[in-house]
């Protein structure tokens, strides 16, 4: 071979996740291609938490923690969804 190959790009099998927990429940709550992103997910979503602190003490819902994690695409299921950004719906932890 006389010369280098050039290999088309591969695709970015890594993604970083916001992922929500409430107790032993944990959820993806979205997906972003970079750190910065999903920093600035979580962070949203625990300013829009203590926003809504008295509703969610009025309701008894147990605020869900954030957190940031590296993901593969073959970790997120298929059926997913992105969570609303307190975490339930119709009064249940999705």
């Amino acid at each position: 071979m006389d010369g280098i190959i050039t290999l088309s790009s591969v695709r970015e099998d890594r993604f970083w996740a916001v992922v929500a927990s409430v107790g032993r429940n944990r959820r993806i709550a979205e997906i972003f291609s970079s750190k910065e992103a999903a920093l600035a997910d979580r962070a949203w979503r625990e300013s829009q938490l203590r926003a809504y602190a008295a509703f969610l003490r009025s309701s008894r819902q147990p605020p869900p923690n954030y957190t940031v994690e590296a993901m593969k695409r073959a970790d997120i299921p298929k059926s997913w969804r992105p969570l609303p950004a307190l975490g339930f719906l119709r009064g249940q932890f999705i």
